[in-house]
């Protein structure tokens, strides 16, 4: 999987969590581009993603992603 397909899966979990079929996100998306995105919505967040692509983020990396490139990153090197 290339980082374009990513993207691609991780957009359509991003519209599922937040109940927003307009978001289009980009590896510079960050919380601040995203409405209803808080804290709690984080973890919603987080939770799809590591559903999504069988995967399980540790705390160093959730506190420390800044943006979905960082995501995407992360996800990469997993799968």
């Amino acid at each position: 999987m290339n980082k374009e397909e990513l993207l691609e899966r991780l957009t359509n979990v991003f519209r599922s969590v937040f109940d927003d079929e307009e978001i289009n996100i980009t590896e510079s998306t960050t919380a601040a581009d995203i409405e209803d995105w808080d804290s709690l919505e984080h973890i919603n967040l987080l939770v799809a993603v590591e559903q999504e692509f069988n995967i399980k983020f540790n705390m160093n990396e959730v506190s420390n992603m800044k943006n979905v490139g960082e995501m995407v990153d992360i996800i990469l090197s997993r799968i």
